[in-house]
């Protein structure tokens, strides 16, 4: 496919989707552009980020760094900036080379990943968000900290001087209904934004739940498939 169709399917699978969001908004008495959308685009190559930000895409969600930190590289090499978010489950031993290139990462579960982060983060101009990822349902094989640990997390966030604690983000357990998920996040933010009000994003929803998100509060949603197309994993 061609620049030029590729723009053309992408932009109408943005329109559809913003459509969707602008809709939850006002269904949920929302302001419109209260919900910023995040493109997922792992799997995809840096030319579908080029033409997403030429239509007005400024965050863009990554869940292995191999693939990007090139793909970063690649898209600033072509002179656009883009706020990028790293998603994914993260190694402390990947902390360096993510915090080089990330703007947001949304993944941070421990208190011994935030002081990892807060080590590779010092020194940069600005300093690395950070959202907590949460576990809704306490499975350890999902990722994510159970709520108990939220506290903790929190304030290891908060108190490092390369990190700045910006909220929470989480996916809907398999087998839930998402009302039923994104309430339960709806509480567990409230927590944490009681004992550190600066930390009020939240970062939930995508393809196939984020009107159920957003009618809980969700800030950010990550949308892949609906804008992207299916993933075509052997890419």
């Amino acid at each position: 496919m061609d620049d030029g169709a590729r723009r053309a399917e992408l932009a109408a699978s943005l329109a559809e989707v913003g459509e969707r969001i602008d809709r939850a908004c006002a269904e949920a008495g929302r302001p419109a552009g209260s919900v910023t959308l995040t493109a997922v685009t792992k799997t995809y190559p840096a030319s579908d980020v080029l033409l997403l930000a030429g239509l007005g895409v400024t965050d863009v969600g990554e869940n292995r760094d191999q693939e990007a930190a090139p793909k970063a590289a690649e898209v600033r090499a072509a002179g656009v900036e883009l706020r990028w978010h790293y998603i994914g489950q993260l190694q402390r031993n990947k902390a360096k080379s993510v915090a080089a290139y990330a703007d947001v990462v949304e993944s941070v579960d421990s208190v011994r990943l935030a002081a990892a982060l807060g080590k590779a983060a010092a020194g940069r101009p600005a300093p690395l968000e950070v959202l907590i990822q949460v576990s809704i349902d306490g499975d350890p094989e999902r990722g994510g900290a159970a709520g108990d640990d939220l506290g903790p997390i929190a304030d290891a966030v908060a108190s490092s001087d390369g990190l700045r604690l910006c909220g929470l983000m989480a996916v809907a357990p398999l087998g839930w209904e998402p009302d039923r998920a994104f309430a339960r996040l709806a509480e567990l933010r409230s927590g944490v934004v009681a004992a550190h009000p600066g930390a009020t994003t939240l970062s939930a929803g995508m393809s196939g739940d984020l009107e159920a998100a957003i009618r809980h509060g969700a800030t950010h949603v990550r949308i892949g498939s609906s804008l992207l197309g299916m993933r075509n994993l052997l890419r």
